[in-house]
């Protein structure tokens, strides 16, 4: 199955990788919110991805952003592709506010344990396994990787957020999950619980992250809990946490999903989509990376294709300079960066983890001369196609710094041109982008009948 497991462009900062979404820096006021269809339990990331699942957790979300707006503006600015979200950037405050409807999960866990103090609510004796509580309360947690349980004194004490604003994120959290309970409860869905998550822009509160997903939330069918309350089936990724208890290898839940389980849990996650949104959950069959390429180039956020110009030393700037003129002129990103293949060449590597995942098309131009190891080095390492454009100052200089650009070891496929005109045209050519092949039929078509016309104007 085609799968978004992950998101990479050279042309855009990577702020933070998570266990299902990627945050991408657009600039200082604006990031990207990638949802990818990576899933986890139990706190561990699981190997397998579930198809689709990041565009309906999108989906969800951006449904109740607009559906809850009047409650609380969120971060939403628009929904840049299906898994994709364009984002204000607002300052996220570090505590997790978490609604309870129920005693289930975690806290029934606590609770048949003796604990009765849950971030400060205190749960009287008596209660059972999913029972419902007569009034929602809040659970608050920390944001981090412990996600710890934390009471609404220390979170003042410790500065995570002044007391005015925590007073309002208990009010509009419950307001909301009020909202959410409502509109589900019309569709015979319980949402037992929920988390939210809250950020300040502009020194205003705003709802961040994602909101009434079956990530962040458990939902029950309504007819099952009436039959059995104790035993009714979470509508979430509980199925998945079910299979990998029962499949436990040395007390070790698996991280490998078997195919029916996947099928299955991709299956689920599109059917609540459908029930939530009342719309058809629309399958594409482009690519999932191959659509939000073309997304994000037709939004303006990146461009259709980028070429790193990774030099030597410093010297070889304005040769580089050079070829990057050439290449702009064609509405391509150009990045320049020195990079030495005998000195620090550990950071190919880091290249590669960027440049070989990449969601647009990329080249490398290696400029460098004399013993040019960075060409085949970069060769060695890249998936994308690697150019050899050496410097030079005279034809001695240029039949010394040839030769070591043309001699590449075995299995590194780098070519070799010589002047920056001609690098840089294949390197456009070598991205292979329909627009540009376009312009340069257009191109090669007016070279070839202003030669004609010259050739007449010489018969003359």
């Amino acid at each position: 199955m085609n799968s978004f497991i992950d998101f990479s462009t050279p042309q855009l900062q990577t702020l933070h990788k998570g266990k299902v979404r990627d945050s991408i820096r657009v600039d200082d006021k604006q990031r990207l919110i990638v949802v990818t269809d990576r899933i986890s339990a139990f706190n561990k990331k699981i190997k397998t991805p579930i198809p689709h699942k990041g565009a309906v957790l999108n989906g969800i979300t951006n449904f109740w952003f607009e559906k809850t707006k009047d409650i609380i503006p969120n971060h939403l600015i628009k929904e840049i592709d299906p898994n994709i979200s364009l984002v204000h950037e607002a300052d996220p405050i570090r505590v997790e506010m978490i609604v309870r409807g129920y005693l289930t999960g975690s806290m029934w866990r606590g609770y048949e344990k003796g604990q009765r103090d849950f971030s400060g609510v205190i749960a009287p004796d008596g209660l059972t396994k999913n029972q419902a509580f007569e009034s929602s309360i809040l659970t608050p947690t920390t944001k981090d990787e412990f996600d710890t349980e934390i009471n609404e004194e220390n979170i003042i004490k410790s500065g995570l957020v002044s007391s005015k604003i925590y007073q309002k994120m208990k009010s509009v959290s419950l307001e909301l999950f009020h909202r959410g309970t409502d509109y589900l409860a019309k569709k015979g869905i319980i949402l037992v619980d929920t988390k939210y998550e809250f950020g300040l822009l502009n020194g205003e509160l705003i709802l961040i992250d994602e909101i009434h997903t079956p990530d962040s939330s458990r939902f029950w069918r309504k007819s099952d809990y009436d039959v059995s309350p104790t035993t009714a089936e979470q509508m979430d990724k509980e199925f998945v946490r079910q299979w990998m208890l029962a499949n436990k290898v040395n007390g070790e839940v698996p991280l490998v999903l078997e195919d029916s389980i996947i099928e299955e849990t991709s299956r689920r996650y599109q059917e609540i989509y459908e029930m939530i949104t009342e719309k058809p959950f629309v399958k594409t069959t482009i690519p999932p990376k191959i659509r939000a390429y073309h997304n994000l180039v037709q939004a303006g956020l990146i461009k259709a294709g980028f070429v790193a110009i990774c030099m030597g030393s410093k010297s070889d700037l304005p040769h580089a300079e050079k070829i990057q003129s050439y290449i702009e002129a064609y509405n391509i990103k150009v990045s320049k960066r020195i990079i030495s293949a005998h000195k620090n060449g550990e950071r190919i590597l880091e290249l590669a983890e960027a440049y070989n995942v990449s969601i647009e098309p990329v080249v490398v131009i290696a400029v460098a001369g004399r013993s040019n190891g960075l060409g085949g080095a970069l060769a060695a390492n890249l998936t994308a196609p690697v150019i050899n454009c050496p410097p030079f100052a005279n034809k001695t200089d240029l039949q010394i710094n040839l030769n070591s650009s043309l001699m590449m070891p075995s299995n590194t496929p780098a070519s070799t041109v010589i002047h920056p005109d001609n690098a840089a045209l294949a390197a456009v050519r070598a991205l292979n982008i329909p627009t540009i092949r376009a312009r340069m039929n257009r191109e090669i078509a007016q070279l070839k009948a202003a030669l004609i016309v010259a050739d007449k104007e010489a018969l003359v």
